[in-house]
């Protein structure tokens, strides 16, 4: 199989058509950009909270397919996720892609079609990035709580 059949399937192809929440928020509570230096893919995310629970979420996806399809599952489920879910379904991908570990269940199971890119290492970053920038704005909001002030619901980069 070529890295075009294996990495590039119909269902992915599906996923990155249709992402939702591709718009910013006007009033996050945090932002955060996630950056690929290997292959220049952008994820940025606003994330609005209640308590440990997503109430508003925006994004805007400038990856490629793969970026563009965990991205679309993303969009699609983390309202409602509590912080905890996202940083397990953040863990789950990363083993997933990284150490051959089990795909992703329940309403996450779309992120499965995503498994192929744990042969390609050069590809995992750009798949990983929505995860990252989410991580960092759950943070961003905890440390504000915790008595971080403003600077920590500022936006920030991942690498």
């Amino acid at each position: 199989m070529s890295l075009q059949d294996d990495i590039y399937s119909q269902r992915i192809l599906e996923l990155a058509s249709r992402i939702p929440r591709c718009e910013r928020l006007e009033h996050p509570q945090a932002s955060a950009t996630a950056h690929s230096k290997l292959c220049g893919s952008t994820v940025t995310v606003d994330l609005a909270m209640d308590g440990d629970v997503v109430t508003d979420f925006g994004q805007s996806v400038k990856a490629c397919l793969l970026g563009q399809s965990s991205a679309s599952v993303m969009g699609r489920e983390i309202v409602g996720s509590t912080a905890a879910e996202l940083r397990e379904i953040g863990a789950v991908m990363r083993k997933m892609l990284k150490q051959d570990g089990p795909v992703p269940e329940g309403r996450w199971a779309d992120l499965a079609a995503l498994q192929p890119v744990k042969d390609y290492k050069a590809r995992q970053p750009s798949t990983l990035l929505v995860f990252d920038a989410v991580e960092d704005a759950i943070g961003q909001i905890e440390a504000a709580r915790a008595g971080g002030g403003s600077e920590a619901a500022a936006a920030s980069s991942a690498e």
